[in-house]
């Protein structure tokens, strides 16, 4: 009688655990490995044409085209992936922190970020460039000195203009792009810096159409790459290694006639992968 209730009890026991595990197993979220968990991938939500938080609730851009792509290369199904904003000023701590797998958000691969952190690519060439209203006067860089400008903290493209361009302009720097554009309708500033390909997208959308222009200056060369946790080189391989099938498939042309040829942004050719990373 004594071993049939040790004997009943273990087996209630061993249950539980079994019932544990198999709850633990199915609602774990897995970013560093494919299978049957998700992945965490850091995106911008306030870039129109690049990464956008439309709505309902999805995402569009390019850079979620290619994190799509990627994330599928990984093993991944678009429904396991799990979109986290990553705002300028904090990729290099989101990456560290492991709040995210990867990002994909107009990442400028720099000698600075990359003593931070790994990147994979590049994906993307763009070049620093001007957004002004259709009247401005505004034609070159050195015209900036003693306007307002309107740039997104943690960006280096404020850093190019104060240091290189125009160290008298008034330099504005905000959380977002979309309160830079706000206050280039406004009058509050003058213009605003980032990559073209960023402008190019805001100045498309239906509530800014034909307001604004593209100063059309190549201000500097920005290396898109995919940021990944300082030392994860086997993750940056196999990044590497998507994109390199993304632009001989051809999704990479197609995302990028997809996303900016609204916009009529003149794209550079796919750049090699790899090849300013090391």
């Amino acid at each position: 009688m004594q071993l049939r209730k040790v004997t009943a009890a273990s087996a209630a026991v061993l249950a539980l655990a079994l019932s544990a595990t198999a709850c633990g197993s199915s609602d774990k979220d897995d970013s560093g490995s494919s299978g049957g968990g998700k992945i965490k991938v850091g995106i911008k939500y306030d870039q129109p044409g690049l990464g956008l938080q439309e709505p309902d609730g999805s995402f569009s851009g390019f850079d979620v085209d290619v994190a799509t792509y990627v994330a599928g290369q990984l093993g991944y199904k678009p429904s396991q992936i799990e979109f986290v904003q990553t705002k300028s000023a904090d990729r290099e701590n989101a990456l560290a922190r492991g709040d995210v797998k990867f990002i994909a958000a107009t990442y400028s691969i720099t000698d600075e970020r990359k003593a931070k952190v790994d990147f994979a690519g590049p994906y993307l060439l763009a070049h620093q460039d001007l957004l002004v209203k259709k009247a401005s006067t505004i034609a070159k860089g050195e015209d900036l000195n003693g306007k307002k400008l309107c740039s997104v903290t943690g960006s280096t493209s404020a850093q190019n203009i104060q240091q290189t361009i125009a160290p008298k302009a008034n330099l504005k720097e905000v959380g977002t792009y979309s309160e830079c554009i706000a206050g280039l309708q406004s009058g509050s500033v003058d213009a605003v810096t980032t990559d073209d390909s960023i402008l190019a997208g805001f100045a498309a959308q239906d509530k800014y159409k034909g307001q604004f222009k593209l100063a059309g200056l190549k201000l500097s060369n920005e290396n898109y790459g995919i940021g990944v946790k300082k030392g994860d080189t086997a993750t940056v391989d196999k990044i590497n290694k998507a994109l390199e099938k993304m632009v001989s498939d051809g999704s990479w042309q197609k995302a990028v006639d997809k996303n900016f040829g609204p916009a009529e942004y003149k794209n550079e050719p796919a750049p090699k992968i790899g090849a300013i990373v090391k």
